[in-house]
């Protein structure tokens, strides 16, 4: 049999031998392939190559690409010419945030005897009329005549039963606890203190000074200071730094400052003493040592990291004044401009709806991969990576 076999494969046209050969170089192609995309699966399921890719890539951000290095002379030279265009944008763009700020400045001026109202309200200064008091309510809560009267009296009832409430009780610190960037840094011992707080106001440095601006925080008459004010200033930049001005993204702040808290005996609430037994080496005695240390608490916030000269932090206190700086900009920003809002709950009720809106993009987003994936005439369900929330047994 085995003669039979070698003469038919000497008989056989050596066209035909070719054919065989292609066909088998195609199917062992196909194998290599499938082998190829099965370990590349394997590959991104690994965590440590994927943050081995990504830290290269996030080395790769920012680098010049080898299409700008194979560019003529000639060309890059115009290009050069561009970059010193853009260089001249974000000089214009400085000077359009400096009139924000300016009108910022202007505006601020306008608000502030509507906050100024709404302190007097607060702190029972003034006693808002019967007008000032309407409020349209929304369509759902609109209630019957006969329904609105037994509201009326039940609340009249109540109000028999209990002391006349002075202003707005516990205002800020409601504000306060209802927001997670600052319920996070408020503690228990915090609480008696911000009951006091009366208000809080914004003001922007004075024009042709530096821009900057300053957080007011005033407090009635208590047993923990003596200030009436505690300050808090930061201080701004909008010109775009020499050595990277493509970086420049509009104003940001450099740094800021705080006040001193002239705190009642025994009740600076950012120290604490501890207690530490020490024995010693030689006699074995044991003595009880008392010492002072930081504790937590939101009154921190008035004596934040001082940045040196020379701009250089260590990462903690980078990590410090980078919140801090975002907590500034959002009293600023948020808190201060739109308080009753944060008071009842509405404007978190808004954040929120923001974030779901996002949510729902990205659910679009994956199931517009999901679909691709299905059309794609390569795709094997059986190499796909399992959905994290699952656990393969």
């Amino acid at each position: 049999m085995a003669d039979i076999d070698n003469k038919d494969q000497a008989e056989m046209d050596p066209a035909d031998m070719e054919d065989v050969e292609e066909v088998e170089e195609e199917e062992t192609g196909e194998d290599e392939n499938s082998k190829a995309r099965q370990l590349t699966v394997q590959m991104m399921q690994n965590p440590q190559i994927l943050a081995a890719l990504q830290e290269r890539l996030d080395g790769l951000n920012g680098s010049p690409s080898g299409y700008m290095e194979s560019l003529p002379k000639v060309v890059k030279r115009r290009v050069n010419a561009l970059k010193n265009l853009q260089v001249k944008c974000a000089h214009i763009e400085a000077k359009f945030y400096e009139e924000v700020h300016e009108l910022e400045r202007k505006y601020a001026a306008l608000y502030q005897p509507l906050f100024d109202k709404r302190s007097e309200i607060v702190k029972a200064a003034y006693e808002p009329t019967d007008e000032e008091c309407e409020w349209k309510a929304d369509e759902e809560e609109e209630l019957t005549d006969e329904m609105k009267e037994k509201a009326k009296l039940e609340e009249e009832k109540k109000d028999e039963e209990k002391e006349d409430p002075k202003g707005i009780p516990e205002f800020w610190l409601t504000v306060f606890k209802n927001v997670d960037l600052l319920s996070d840094m408020l503690q228990e011992h915090d609480e008696p203190i911000l009951k006091h707080l009366q208000d809080i106001k914004v003001k922007f440095s004075d024009p042709g000074q530096p821009m900057s601006f300053s957080l007011e925080f005033h407090f009635d008459p208590n047993d923990f200071f003596t200030n009436t004010v505690l300050t808090k200033t930061y201080k701004m930049r909008s010109e775009p730094d020499e050595s990277d001005p493509f970086s420049f993204d509009g104003p940001e702040i450099m740094c800021c400052t705080g006040c001193t808290i002239d705190w009642t005996k025994g009740k600076n609430v950012t120290l604490k003493t501890i207690k530490k037994k020490q024995k010693h080496k030689g006699r074995g005695t044991v003595r009880t040592v008392t010492k002072t240390v930081p504790n937590d608490s939101f009154f921190n916030f008035f004596t934040p990291p001082e940045v040196p000269e020379s701009g250089e932090l260590d990462e903690d206190s980078e990590a410090v004044l980078a919140a801090d700086f975002e907590i500034g900009h959002f009293i600023r920003e948020r808190i201060v401009p739109r308080a009753v809002l944060y008071f009842t709950g509405e404007a978190i009720e808004d954040d929120d709806d923001d974030y779901d809106e996002e949510g729902e993009e990205a659910d679009d987003e994956e199931g517009e991969e999901e679909a691709d994936e299905e059309n794609d005439p390569d795709y094997d369900p059986k190499d796909a990576a399992p959905p994290a929330e699952c656990k393969q047994q």
